[in-house]
C-alpha cells in the first residue's frame, strides 16, 4: 500500500496512511518554528507496505541549515520508527544540499557529528534545549496574555499557578513544553517561570513578558515566511497572510 501527499494538499493526512504513522509524524516540530512538519507541509510523501515506511520529507529553501534538518530527519525517524512494529524505517531529505550527509546519517546512526566532522552532538542537543525554552517562553506569553485580558494585572502574575490558566490549546502546549524541558507542570506550579525553573520575579515580570511576545512575533514570523517559500518552492497554494512577506 502506498499512500503520497500531493502538491495540492500540503498538510494534508494521505489517504491510506496509518493513522498511528500519521500521528507520530506529528510530533515531529521544526526546531525553529514549534510547529509540528505535518502542518508546516514538510512532508512530501508516505509510503508503506508490510515491510517498510518510507517517509520523504522537504523544506523551504535548498539551504537550510543542516543542524535544522538533521534535528528534524532524526526525530522522524525516532518517531516513526516507535509506531511502525516490526517494518525497517526510511527517511529522506528532499532537495538539501546536506541531504546525502543527513539521510546516511540518520540511517545509520551515526549521529551529527559522525556526519558533519568537526561538529559535536552536543552542541546540536543544546541547540535543541534552547529552541526548545524560547518555545516555553512564547507559550507562557500567550497564557499569560489571555489572563491580562481576563483582568488580572501583570503583578498579579507572579502568584498565579497554572490552575489559575485558562483552559484551551496555549495551556495544553504549555504543559507540553515544560515536560520536554522538565519542569514543573502540575497545577500548583507558577504560571511564569524562567529557564532554570525558578518563579519570575514580580520585579522582573515587564521585561520578560515583552522578551517572551518579542519571541513569539519572531517564531510567528518565522513561520509564516517559510510557509511562503515552500508554497513558492513546490507550487502549494500560498498559506493566507503571507503574500507581502514573499514580495518583500
Amino acid at each position: 500500500m502506498t499512500a503520497e501527499v500531493t502538491a495540492g494538499t500540503p498538510g494534508a493526512r494521505p489517504a491510506g496512511v496509518d493513522d498511528g504513522i500519521w500521528a507520530a509524524l506529528g510530533t515531529v516540530r521544526d526546531p525553529e518554528l514549534d510547529a509540528p512538519v505535518t502542518e508546516l507541509g514538510f512532508v512530501s510523501g508516505v509510503a508503506e507496505d508490510a515491510e517498510v515506511v518510507t517517509v520523504e520529507l522537504r523544506l523551504p529553501t535548498y539551504f537550510c541549515a543542516p543542524n535544522f534538518a538533521y534535528l528534524m530527519v532524526a526525530d522522524a525517524y525516532d518517531a516513526v520508527a516507535a509506531r511502525a512494529g516490526s517494518r525497517a524505517v526510511v527517511i529522506r531529505l528532499l532537495d538539501h544540499f546536506a541531504s546525502d550527509e543527513i539521510n546516511a546519517g540518520v540511517a545509520g546512526g551515526r549521529g551529527f557529528a559522525g556526519s558533519f566532522p568537526g561538529l559535536a552532538d552536543g552542541e546540536l542537543e543544546q541547540l535543541r534545549v534552547t529552541f526548545q525554552r524560547k518555545a516555553h517562553r512564547a507559550c507562557q506569553e500567550q497564557v499569560a496574555a489571555r489572563l491580562l485580558k481576563d483582568g488580572w494585572s501583570v503583578p498579579d502574575l507572579a502568584e498565579a499557578t497554572l490552575a489559575d490558566a485558562l483552559p484551551g490549546d496555549e495551556l495544553d502546549r504549555l504543559r507540553r513544553r515544560r515536560t520536554e524541558l522538565g519542569l514543573p507542570s502540575g497545577q500548583s506550579a507558577a504560571l511564569l517561570l524562567q529557564d532554570d525553573g525558578s518563579p519570575i520575579r514580580q520585579l522582573d515580570l515587564p521585561v520578560q513578558l515583552r522578551l517572551a511576545k518579542t519571541t513569539r512575533i519572531s517564531i510567528e514570523g518565522n513561520s509564516g515566511l517559510c510557509r511562503g517559500l515552500l508554497s513558492v518552492r513546490y507550487g502549494l497554494p500560498r498559506p493566507d497572510g503571507v503574500d507581502q512577506v514573499i514580495a518583500g
